[in-house]
């Protein structure tokens, strides 16, 4: 296979930067949806279950990707981008099976090594993950069902080390349905011996596309989209090539955008069904809703109404579009309720908008009371983490006057072009 190494840069924060919006602009046109981030960091990781080529496309540009892709290249995988939305990648010769900590702690998918290496070579060593500051998360689901599969496990210096003849298929279940959890030990029983039962298993789209992939890949899995998912252990696993699904949360994330500017989005190449959470929430708002086969477009329609959203595991609303939508209620009329169910320091954007004169308050950290409409005025304020950040963009374009919003780096690492993207819609930002 002829391919050539990426050229891509990882970004990383530049003192002193900031994005600059000026408010008042609504957005109109159509938004192409690329590949999920969640989907396609997994399916990266499951290459290694493989010494062949395997070949994935519409895989999003962005600063998460090629971090995943440093990763895997620190262990000894080739990976090779044979555009911007493909990547070719072969683990034929594992040089290494201890993460690079500097890599590995950038983001929390960096844990999904875990599953992979154990299960084709029997040892791994991974540090406890980073990523965004949203709140503590464990990595205790993983852990336990490696050792229920029969790894033994050991914490040191910062590193889980596993290790394991072979994995022998086992009945797991899982303490809540953690996605991450829910892939590693998906990967880890496709070359498991005998029979593996994941209960309680997330039954989110990006771990079915993980699924779809491994299945192409020749692993053996009933009841994806259920809480319980069977694989049956196999020999070997083989090259493949995969389509990875569209972002759901950056369609979400696009549709926000145009109700709270005034003005009208839609996102094509979508599966709108992924979108029902937020297609309801945005209609019971009062916002106008249509969608067709792959795509859902969303039009401000006069004045918003206050609703209350719960932010829990799929098919519920997406945690991560929990901020958006918690800056799309500063602009309806009445008082909305937030519970996050997911992440302990989900709200913390709430004190950003309050800078620009939204009317939040928190109660215990988990529950979200915005009073509005509430006219907000362009402030400097900073994005927290990738999500958050996107939520202080979209408030940025209904508020009154510029603002600055500080570390926009965050968003480069879950949004392809966001600037560029929302400046076609007639967005007035710029990056500096």
């Amino acid at each position: 296979m002829s391919v050539s190494p990426s050229t891509q840069v990882l970004l990383r924060e530049v003192p002193g930067s900031r994005l600059v919006v000026e408010g008042g602009h609504p957005l109109s046109g159509s938004v192409h949806i690329g590949g999920a981030k969640n989907a396609a960091l997994p399916i990266m990781a499951a290459c290694m279950l493989t010494p062949e080529w395997c070949v994935l496309s519409n895989v999003p540009d962005i600063e998460d990707i090629h971090t995943m892709a440093e990763v895997l290249r620190a262990l000894g995988v080739e990976v090779n981008f044979l555009g911007r939305h493909e990547v070719a990648i072969r683990a034929a010769h594992l040089s290494r099976t201890r993460s690079v900590a500097e890599l590995a702690t950038r983001m929390r998918a960096s844990f999904l090594v875990m599953g992979p290496l154990l299960g084709r070579i029997g040892r791994v060593e991974a540090p406890h993950p980073g990523g965004c500051a949203i709140g503590v998360r464990p990595v205790n689901v993983d852990v336990r069902g490696f050792e229920a599969m029969g790894a033994r496990i050991s914490y040191g210096d910062g590193y889980y080390a596993a290790e394991a003849e072979r994995l022998r298929g086992a009945k797991l279940y899982l303490d809540y349905p953690s996605h991450t959890g829910t892939e590693n030990q998906l990967m880890a029983a496709c070359l498991a011996q005998g029979k593996t039962v994941i209960k309680h298993a997330s039954i989110e789209p990006e771990v079915a596309d993980l699924a779809a992939f491994l299945t192409r890949m020749g692993a053996r899995i009933s009841g994806v989209g259920s809480p319980v998912i069977e694989v049956e252990g196999v020999d070997q696993l083989y090259g493949a090539n995969f389509k990875i699904m569209p972002d759901r949360l950056a369609a979400g994330t696009f549709l926000i955008a145009g109700v709270i500017s005034g003005g009208e989005v839609t996102t094509r190449e979508v599966i709108p069904e992924h979108l029902d959470a937020i297609s309801y929430k945005l209609a019971e708002a009062g916002a106008e809703v249509e969608e067709g086969r792959d795509w859902v477009r969303a039009r401000a329609n006069g004045r918003l109404q206050a609703v209350d959203i719960q932010a829990i595991a799929y098919p519920g609303f997406p945690t991560d579009l929990q901020a958006a939508f918690g800056a799309l209620l500063t602009q309806a009329s009445g008082t909305s309720q937030i519970h996050e169910r997911v992440f302990e320091n989900r709200l913390l954007y709430a004190n950003e908008l309050r800078k620009m004169g939204a009317d939040i308050e928190v109660i215990n950290g988990s529950m979200a009371r915005v009073h509005g409409p509430t006219p907000l005025k362009g402030t400097t304020i900073q994005a927290l983490d990738i999500r958050s950040g996107a939520a202080l963009v979209l408030a940025a374009l209904a508020a009154e006057g510029t603002t600055n919003i500080e570390r926009p780096y965050h968003l480069d690492r879950g949004y392809e072009d966001m600037v560029t993207t929302l400046a076609s819609l007639g967005a007035h930002l710029e990056r500096r």
